[in-house]
């Protein structure tokens, strides 16, 4: 039994044991608080470094040198599509896809395109052939938006033939581009799929990236400022009218009794050499006693071009046909006795011809083509170029309307083709594919515009207000050589052949162009067939006769004088060919490896009335076409 005192000291024993034990049990609780206040840490900045190390990455993460070489591959394939791109915008104007061809007339030659090489580049500015002044000067943005479409249609082009040797396994989703145009660089970021399966590895690329060093922006921006320079200041029409005054009888007082003739077309043909070469002398220069010397707001050189080769008019009144002719007459009653006389002169000319305007930096070269045009000795009026600018309705920023377009060939075949959306002059981009389903900005009686490598363009009507969808067929190209017979033996000499319908033009320069390229349609089919045949005619007189002041009481005697019109050459006569209507066929064209023409010879002129008779007999031949 415990007396009193050793009670106290169990007791005591007991509490001093319970006081320890909590002394061991609160400090651990703590330090399991702390540690698991740490190991949550941890996970919650492990998890953020995983999300930003794989954000936009495969799904897989690419660790693999392997898998690594084809994702360079393919981004050296963007590239390269990017720099081809590049220079079709560089060398067309900021074109890749050319805007609707607008044919020019007889009072005004210029087609909305100049054909320099071979090349069309669109004409930043000309006049219509109905007398109208139109601008196609493109954006950045829609050159930006051109350069996406030619890369997401051009990597279907990207092969991977030598990792397939070798075992890989690589599939191509649908791509879409977006680019930017910098002032040094373009930089591309592309969204496709790229999955790539090696071995046993195995991954999934969503987003690519490429920058391709280039001066187009800053080419860009630099031949606009030429441009607006040129709107502003007229300074092409301005060396025009000096050549003009400097080569050709404008106006001016010669004492003579005598009339004074000139030939048109021998002052037409050193026009035409002198604006030539003093075109090619221009250059940007601050030099201030430089003739040739323009101090541009520019930079970088710049050339200016002409060609004798180019479409061009020259018009002189009053003329009789190729004859300026100046009649003398008196100065004044009475000094007809002395035998003073004078001729006074003043002729009129409309020229028109085009510059085509070069942006130099290193080896790249920006180019657009602009229209000088002289209007009765006087230069075009100035265009205000800010009030001409293109006023945007913000069309393609309002997209809102679905719409579902299927595009098929005439054998009801899924054509991959780009789609675009025209209305109130504006175009927007909608999309790629056979069959796609996207926004649409509203508008009534707009255009659906599908366009396809190996296909004609096709123009559809449509009114997106009330959503729907559209189905669009497009006409499959064939390119098939020409084989041209007159009178029915194989030519081999200079002809014109045009087929021309309501959608294109589609014309070749025989023998050096022998291929054609046509879809079904209706067609006005033109051919033309020259030879050389030199034709003179001899120098032949005109009688002139005038009076002549003999007295102080207003007398006049009657004297004639006999006009001397110099030799004239004529050579290359139309010697054949014909005109004919013919609807053509996709069975015609898919089963032809060639297409022959036939048509007849005229007869070979000897004067200038036979010249006119075969222009008449032409018209009534015809033309026999044959797929073979």
């Amino acid at each position: 039994m415990l007396n009193k005192r050793g009670i106290k000291k169990a007791t005591r024993a007991l509490t001093l044991n319970i006081d320890n034990k909590k002394n061991k049990f609160l400090p651990r609780s703590k330090r399991s608080q702390i540690t698991i206040f740490i190991i949550v840490a941890i996970l919650i900045v492990a998890g953020v470094v995983l999300f930003l190390i794989f954000k936009g990455k495969p799904e897989l993460p690419i660790t693999q040198v392997s898998i690594q070489a084809v994702e360079t591959a393919f981004l050296n394939c963007i590239k390269d599509s990017t720099s081809t791109g590049i220079d079709i915008l560089e060398s067309q104007g900021g074109y890749i896809y050319l805007p609707d061809f607008e044919s020019g007339s007889e009072f005004m030659p210029f087609s909305s395109q100049l054909d320099f090489l071979g090349n069309p580049i669109p004409y930043w500015y000309y006049v219509s052939g109905n007398n109208i002044q139109r601008e196609q000067v493109p954006t950045k943005e829609e050159m930006q938006e051109q350069l996406a479409g030619f890369i997401e249609r051009k990597i279907n082009t990207c092969v991977f033939n030598d990792f397939y040797a070798q075992g890989y396994k690589i599939v191509k989703g649908e791509p879409k581009a977006n680019v930017l145009i910098k002032e040094r660089d373009v930089e591309v970021n592309l969204d496709m799929d790229l999955e790539i399966e090696f071995a046993e590895e195995k991954s999934v690329i969503r987003t690519h990236k490429a920058v391709v060093s280039s001066n187009l922006g800053k080419l860009y921006d630099s031949a606009k400022k030429v441009y607006d320079y040129e709107q502003n200041k007229l300074f092409l029409e301005e060396y025009a009218i000096d050549i003009l005054r400097l080569y050709a009888p404008v106006d001016g007082v010669e004492i003579t009794c005598s009339p004074m003739t000139w030939n048109a077309d021998d002052i037409f043909g050193e026009l035409e050499q002198a604006i030539e070469a003093n075109t090619l002398a221009l250059r940007n220069s601050r030099k201030e006693k430089d003739y040739f010397g323009i101090n541009l707001p520019v930079e970088e050189e710049v050339r200016f071009v002409n060609s004798g080769n180019w479409t061009r008019t020259f018009e002189v009144l009053p003329s009789d046909e190729s004859l300026l002719l100046a009649n003398p007459v008196g100065n004044q009653p009475g000094l007809g006795v002395l035998g003073f006389c004078y001729v006074n002169y003043h002729f009129v000319y409309n020229i028109k011809y085009p510059v085509l305007i070069q942006i130099i930096d290193g080896d790249e070269i920006f180019q657009f083509p602009m229209a000088v045009i002289i209007q009765g000795n006087n230069p075009r009026e100035s265009l205000d170029v800010e009030g001409f600018e293109r006023e945007s309705i913000g069309l393609c920023e309002n997209k809102v309307i679905p719409i579902n377009v299927n595009v098929y060939d005439r054998n009801s075949n899924n054509v991959e083709a780009d789609i675009y959306y025209e209305c109130f002059g504006e175009r927007c981009r909608i999309g790629k594919g056979h069959s796609l389903e996207e926004n649409f900005p509203q508008c009534v009686n707009g255009f659906v515009l599908a366009k396809a490598d190996g296909y004609a363009d096709s123009k559809n009507l449509f009114t997106s207000n009330e959503g729907g969808s559209i189905s669009i067929y497009m006409d499959k190209v064939y390119e098939l050589p020409v084989i041209l017979n007159l009178d029915g033996s194989l030519y081999n000499e200079e002809a014109t052949i045009s087929f021309n319908s309501e959608e294109s033009s589609n014309v070749i320069s025989y023998p050096e162009q022998k291929q054609i390229k046509l879809s079904e349609g209706f067609y006005e089919v033109n051919v033309q067939i020259y030879k050389d045949s030199s034709i003179e005619f001899g120098e032949t007189a005109v009688e002139q006769c005038i009076e002549i002041p003999i007295g102080f009481f207003g007398l006049t005697k009657k004297k004639c004088f006999d006009i001397q019109v110099p030799s004239q050459v004529f050579s290359g006569a139309l010697a054949g060919g014909g005109s004919q209507d013919y609807y053509i066929s996709e069975e015609e064209l898919n089963s032809a490896k060639s297409v022959e023409i036939n048509v007849e010879g005229l007869p070979t002129p000897t004067t200038l009335e036979q010249i006119q008779d075969n222009y008449i007999l032409f018209e009534e031949k015809g033309v026999e076409i044959n797929f073979k």
